[in-house]
């Protein structure tokens, strides 16, 4: 199986968790008299099952991330931090041009009221997220690219 795979797998079992949690939700308390939509030890066992397979995914795929080589200094596990670093100041960033871009603003309707002006210089910011976003793209179409030609560690 490819990594690729087995990311799209463990995505799947993360999802049938959710539902699960959801259905665990729906049938944990009913009215007297009532009887639960599902039995809600039979969710519980599904659940330690789905879970089970999910550990399993997690600990190849980290295995085969390790071992991986994404260039000659980095192995997918290196890209993968670098891809989040990247995506956590971007992010940062770009929510800081958000505050900056709101116009000046006044508090209350008196002209003689504080006024806020912009206190970063967005030009710089806006291209540093830009060069982050672009740096993060490249990146994650390499690792993407990996992805589909490197097989699960078993």
């Amino acid at each position: 199986m490819k990594l690729a795979e087995a990311l799209i797998l463990r995505a799947d079992a993360q999802k049938r968790i959710q539902r699960l949690r959801e259905r665990m939700a729906r049938s944990a308390r009913v009215q007297e008299g009532d009887t639960a939509p599902e039995n809600p030890q039979d969710l519980i066992e599904e659940l330690t099952r789905v879970v089970a397979e999910l550990r399993d995914l997690i600990k190849q795929i980290n295995r085969t991330n390790a071992q991986t080589p994404l260039d000659e200094t980095r192995t997918l596990t290196d890209a993968l931090a670098e891809r989040d670093a990247l995506s956590i100041e971007h992010n940062v960033l770009v929510g800081l041009l958000a505050e900056a871009s709101g116009q000046n603003t006044r508090y209350g309707y008196n002209p003689s009221n504080i006024k806020y002006f912009r206190a970063v210089d967005v030009p710089t910011v806006q291209k540093r997220a830009d060069d982050l976003a672009e740096q993060r793209r490249e990146l994650d179409s390499q690792i993407q690219a990996l992805n589909w030609t490197v097989d699960l560690a078993e």
